[in-house]
């Protein structure tokens, strides 16, 4: 279908249409942090054919009420260093739902390419994932993240705090593009996430806690199979522990060396100095897999590991960071999903982070999905999580 684009602009116009809505100006207060840019229909499906859809994806089509309409938002928000910049991402919404609905956060798994993301992809699961809660009711958000999708620049991989202003700000988008489409929306953010959307939508969760908005309120915290202790994944993959391990070590080391100056010289970390090139973001997967080597042992040199495996400074600061997603006390019960089967984020990530949570004397309960691998894991969990989401 051919793509519908609208155009917009910040400060009085973002004030007035917040304000006609009853959402407040939160967006324009700070900065037109989540100032809806532009947003282009992607995809339209009518109710009847929802079902079918959702059942292509190997999704429970059983609670789909309505059609849904997709679209690529372009929003106001900020880089890791807190200056302003532009992310894209995609919303989908019930069509023909005229009560009031809560909002669904969906926060995607790893992507090398930034043509995967979900406002530019028809086939990747985010849409599927986000039409699945549209079809039930629900206004969903699904960020790309910085640098994937449309979003200048590259993408800061596994970064929480960009994570979540990157969700925030999509979530304040979301609500001026429901607002305009005279869709009702309330303040109640339901959450979850896949893989590294898992920490993203646990620390999104922490910040709409802490009052990062006061028109966005957590409502149910549920994601799925998430790196939680990323400092623990890493040594595992530095000795193959891991599916992919040398995939996501290429990519762990060039987005961190970019925020945290991990080295001074490709050479410094990596065998073949030339795999820097291929990520960023800019190739996909088939141009990058073939390209690595098999073991992290044949792609790092032996100095860099020693490094990774004893980290220190800026390094050991960014691993309490990423680790810490789940050192918080949440006031909504917090459900983990993860597949004991999982052999690329092993279900003791989401063990050790309901531990943490009842350290800080949380509700959290581990739901294990079963002895399936790492992409099953997310498809078997969707069907629960709204099942939880309906009864929130």
């Amino acid at each position: 279908m051919k793509p519908i684009k609208r155009r917009f602009f910040c400060a009085a116009l973002l004030t007035a249409v917040m304000a006609a809505s009853g959402i407040g100006t939160a967006a324009a207060d700070t900065g037109c942090r989540g100032a809806l840019l532009a947003s282009t229909v992607v995809d339209r499906i009518p109710a009847d054919k929802v079902g079918e859809y959702l059942r292509k994806a190997n999704l429970d089509p059983s609670r789909a009420k309505f059609g849904v309409i997709a679209e690529r938002i372009e929003y106001r928000t900020v880089t890791p260093n807190g200056r302003p910049t532009v992310a894209s991402g995609l919303v989908v919404r019930p069509d023909g739902n005229p009560a009031a609905t809560d909002l669904v956060s969906w926060a995607h798994g790893t992507m090398i390419y930034r043509g995967y993301a979900g406002s530019v992809s028809a086939t990747d699961s985010t849409r599927s994932y986000a039409a699945l809660f549209a079809s039930a009711g629900y206004v969903t958000s699904a960020p790309d993240y910085l640098g994937l999708g449309t979003g200048p620049g590259t993408h800061p991989y596994l970064d929480v705090d960009s994570e979540t202003t990157a969700s925030i700000d999509a979530l304040r988008a979301t609500k001026q593009l429901a607002a305009r489409e005279r869709v009702r929306t309330t303040d109640r953010v339901l959450a979850t996430g896949f893989s590294q959307g898992g920490p993203a939508a646990m620390a999104l969760g922490r910040a709409l806690s802490r009052g990062a908005d006061p028109h966005l309120r957590l409502a149910a915290l549920a994601p799925i199979s998430g790196p939680y202790d990323l400092s623990g994944l890493v040594s595992t993959a530095l000795s193959g522990g891991i599916d992919n391990a040398t995939a996501y070590t290429a990519y762990f080391t060039v987005a961190w060396n970019r925020l945290h100056h991990l080295y001074d010289s490709p050479a410094e970390a990596f065998r073949d100095p030339a795999i820097v090139d291929l990520f960023d973001g800019n190739h996909p997967d088939q141009e990058v897999f073939p390209k690595l080597p098999a073991t992290v042992g044949e792609l790092l040199t032996p100095q860099f590991i020693e490094k990774l495996k004893h980290p220190t400074s800026a390094l050991r600061r960014a691993f309490r960071v990423a680790d810490g997603t789940c050192d918080w006390r949440p006031n909504v019960p917090v459900h983990l999903f993860a597949a004991s089967g999982d052999h690329t984020v092993p279900i003791w990530n989401s063990r050790t982070c309901a531990g943490q949570l009842r350290e800080n004397h949380a509700t959290a309960e581990v739901v294990d999905v079963g002895a399936v691998d790492h992409l099953p894991s997310a498809k078997r969990a969707s069907a629960q999580i709204l099942a939880l989401f309906q009864a929130s």
